[in-house]
């Protein structure tokens, strides 16, 4: 048995135990586990390395084998928790690995980092610490929240930062539901998600950014849901998390673990914001019609109507991507097919980062489908994301309302202004590499004065 690379999962706030649970079920579909933990598949590669995100456990009445999720979920109220382990895969997890208060955050981000949140995190904290001790080898932590609530967002930062302390040398990955305009149930989410972004600038390795806007536009115009609910959005971004996590779970050449693809995907620690994109999306009706050629999915995972977050890339310019094709797709004609896009397209990649995407393949397709391709990407253009969330934080921010609800909670107000000021110059810095040539030479000593810079920030 190779060893396995093992990833803690950790779910917090109403939509990352939602996205979870979808996540989770499609994981036991993809290595054919059962919904009590058992193996009912029968093709080998499903069990290679279903060690990455399962634990082991022998033993029991029967003395057989099961698989239990190595995972840890967190809410501040007690509904989300409570429907999770009524699901149909609630009997799945560990008992002491669920954790909940009363009270919830009431969409407040403070609430969620410096009271309620912070009287809960050293329990949780001890759970996290139990699980990483049945490892072998750790590779890292991913965390699926939301950044406009107060629970995924304050907590989840919360969390990260303390994550980042105990575990220094361990990948942090997160999986973050940005708001959008288009799709808004909580006036302040442009404080939360500004405040959010402020912690995963310093506290996390790589951001996978999802937003409800991009969600509900797929739902509605690619697939056909004329009223899409969130088990829909949320049934996408488990896809999508399947997709990105593939070549973790199964063998492939490439990127193999969380920190050979964030190697490839980051040039700038401070520039780990990623967009992610994912072929076939097809209306269930016309599923016998479709049959996609290897450089009609490369095109696809390329297309502003597969991408996930609601930006458009053909206003930024990619500096890296990684592609991962899942089924039966020969290796040479997958780079062939990535190679000629990027020569059409030149003008939308950097030059200056040569061979700047990544191909990978794994052979087991997804369930269902007998091919499959994802794509993660590190664009200039999610900067309009940043955007967009800045102007909706400003506009409150300069009027100062309701931010007493955040100052009733401790919070000084310099840290939204710390926070405000800290997103424009990522955008600033988004803005720069868009336009930076590989004619221009940095010297050693403009180099240095970078380092400081991001340092300082």
């Amino acid at each position: 048995m190779p060893l396995s690379r093992e990833v803690i999962n950790v779910q917090v706030g109403q939509a990352g135990n939602q996205v979870g649970e979808v996540f989770w079920e499609m994981l036991l579909a993809e290595h054919g586990i059962d919904k009590s933990g058992h193996y009912t598949g029968v093709d080998p590669l499903q069990l290679q390395r279903a060690g990455v995100y399962f634990d082991e456990i022998t033993g029991g009445t029967s003395n057989s084998t099961r698989y239990v999720p190595r995972s840890v979920q967190i809410d501040l109220e007690t509904g989300v928790c409570n429907a999770l382990k009524s699901s149909s895969i609630g009997g799945l997890f560990r008992p002491d690995t669920f954790l909940n208060a009363e009270s919830g955050a009431g969409n407040n981000w403070a609430k969620g980092y410096y009271t309620e949140g912070a009287e809960l995190v050293d329990s949780i904290l001890d759970i996290i610490r139990k699980q990483s001790e049945g490892c072998e080898s750790l590779q890292g932590f991913q965390l699926l929240h939301s950044l406009g609530g107060g629970t995924g967002a304050g907590l989840g930062t919360l969390l990260l930062n303390k994550l980042r302390e105990e575990f220094p040398d361990r990948m942090l990955a997160t999986f973050s539901i940005l708001p959008s305009p288009a799709v808004s149930e909580v006036i302040v989410e442009p404080y939360n998600a500004v405040l959010s972004c402020h912690q995963l600038l310093e506290a996390c390795d790589l951001t996978v950014c999802l937003d409800n806007e991009a969600l509900y536009n797929i739902c509605t115009n690619t697939l056909k849901v004329k009223h899409p609910g969130f088990r829909d959005l949320n049934d996408l971004i488990a896809r999508v998390m399947c997709g990105i996590s593939t070549s973790l779970r199964f063998p492939g050449q490439l990127n193999g673990d969380l920190r050979k693809l964030a190697m490839n995907l980051i040039p700038f620690p401070r520039l780990h914001f990623l967009m992610p994109s994912y072929t076939p999306f097809f209306d269930p009706k016309a599923k016998q019609y479709e049959r996609e050629s290897v450089p009609d999915m490369t095109k696809a995972l390329f297309d502003r109507k597969n991408l996930l977050v609601a930006c458009d890339p053909r206003f930024g310019r990619y500096l890296t991507a990684a592609t991962i094709f899942r089924g039966n797709v020969a290796s040479r004609e997958a780079e062939v097919a990535v190679r000629e896009m990027q020569d059409k397209n030149s003008q939308h990649f950097v030059e200056w980062i040569p061979d700047n995407v990544s191909v990978s393949l794994v052979s087991v397709p997804p369930v269902g489908l007998t091919q499959s391709a994802t794509a993660l990407a590190n664009s200039t253009a999610v900067q309009e994301l940043f955007t967009r969330t800045l102007d909706g934080f400003s506009a409150m921010y300069k009027r100062r309302a309701f931010l007493h609800w955040y100052t009733g909670e401790g919070m000084d107000t310099m840290e939204m202004s710390e926070a405000e000021s800290n997103l424009k110059d990522l955008i600033a810095e988004y803005q720069q590499y868009q336009e930076a040539s590989a004619d221009e030479d940095l010297d050693d000593g403009e180099y240095q004065e970078q380092q400081e810079e991001e340092e300082e920030q």
